[in-house]
């Protein structure tokens, strides 16, 4: 149901769906957008042509464009999160009185989703932001990235941490062992996590099993944990399971058993290659060779899953990029992709804390520009070519500085 009104001099648009509430008001050239989750829950919002987007966690990015310049982000500190919400929270409760006290009239009017949608965001007060987010941590450990189409996802974390944990331009799991979950312990974390969605479950899209490659999990064991989701979870209805797993690992399953967990959700695979080239994989202390995620990809699509394959724009810097393009152009053209699969661009991401810095530093790298960067992304994507037939996969960008979960 979407309703256009005039609210306190401004146009004010009021969009109701079975999973979500968005408050749009315009006042001349400005306009403001507020959405929320079915639970009342800040989700997203438009201030000042700054895009907001909250994380479960509580955290908030804020993104924007500033001429003809590439987009700026930046997370938001803690007390200008609380205003933020505080603000979408005022604006929910300032309308919502003014409809029950009849200063606004609406025609036609808001339906019983929508005042409720509306009195839970209004509702929804710093204290109990304060405890959601405590909610949040009791049910998880971190969750260290997803790919950018899983960022609405149910994430349901199967494993904890990275079955090897050596790449050093990634720190995600640095904090945590490795840990596979027994079924008994995947029920209850599943229980946690439908209490802690609440009725904000039904603006999740899909279910992502985590952490960092859970499909390392042994078949034997994997597959009473997916058979435990569909106890607890509508899985057609979310969209289907998808998860990372390591290229090097994924030998160890064959196509019949990729074709087990397609019956069982399995819609797609992601696997980080980062690159073609062995060389600069072993520079990179990735484990296994682009020879392995080639393989492993051929097993997958057998089995019937889709794949998304990430590569790592500017690693190696200048002294590796001729043949990081050249390479990852030759691993991807030796795959069997189609139309249902992904490839993501992801740019490096230094900092002075990474294993990456003080390796590349020590081997007197010079690093790509942004702009280099880029065009690595570019010179890959124009030399690919895929059949007709088979479709040409999804290629994008994947800014990890944009994740928020």
């Amino acid at each position: 149901m979407v309703i256009l009104t005039r609210w306190r001099g401004q146009s004010l648009t009021i969009s109701t769906k079975p999973n979500c509430l968005t408050l749009s008001v315009q006042s001349g050239k400005e306009t403001q957008v507020f959405s929320f989750d079915s639970e009342g829950r800040f989700w997203t919002g438009i201030v000042q042509n700054i895009s907001y987007r909250r994380g479960l966690d509580g955290k908030i990015v804020a993104k924007w464009q500033e001429g003809n310049s590439q987009r700026e982000r930046r997370w938001l500190s803690q007390a200008e999160a609380n205003t933020l919400q505080e603000n979408a929270r005022r604006f929910c409760a300032d309308l919502l009185a003014d409809l029950q006290t009849g200063q606004v009239l609406l025609n036609p009017p808001l339906d019983e989703t929508g005042w409720t949608f509306l009195t839970r965001a209004a509702a929804f007060t710093p204290e109990r932001y304060r405890q959601d987010i405590d909610h949040y941590h009791a049910v998880y450990r971190p969750v260290g990235i997803l790919p950018p189409d899983q960022y609405m996802a149910v994430v349901l974390q199967a494993a904890e941490g990275c079955s090897f944990n050596t790449c050093t331009f990634c720190n995600f799991y640095r904090d945590r062992p490795f840990r596979i979950k027994t079924p008994e312990m995947f029920r209850e974390h599943m229980k946690a996590v439908r209490d802690f969605l609440g009725e904000g479950l039904s603006l999740r899209r899909t279910i992502f099993l985590g952490d960092a490659n859970a499909l390392v999990i042994p078949m034997p064991r994997l597959v009473p944990l997916m058979e435990a989701i569909h106890e607890q979870f509508d899985v057609e209805r979310l969209g289907g399971i998808y998860a990372f797993l390591d290229g090097f690992s994924a030998e160890k399953k064959t196509p019949a058993d990729y074709a087990r967990l397609r019956e069982l959700g399995l819609q797609r695979v992601y696997i980080g290659m980062e690159s073609g080239n062995n060389e600069l994989l072993r520079f990179l202390k990735k484990p296994g060779t682009a020879e392995d995620v080639v393989q492993a990809v051929q097993a997958i699509k057998r089995g019937g899953v889709a794949v998304g394959i990430i590569l790592l724009l500017g690693a190696g810097g200048h002294q590796f990029s001729a043949q990081h393009v050249a390479d990852s152009i030759r691993a991807l053209q030796a795959m069997p992709l189609d139309a249902d699969d992904l490839i993501y661009f992801s740019e490096l991401v230094e900092d002075e804390g990474m294993q990456y810095t003080r390796d590349a530093y020590q081997a007197n790298l010079r690093p790509l520009t942004p702009e280099e960067r880029m065009a690595q992304g570019e010179a890959i994507e124009q030399a690919l070519s895929f059949s007709e037939e088979s479709g040409t996969p999804h290629i994008s960008r994947y800014d990890i500085r944009e994740f928020v979960y």
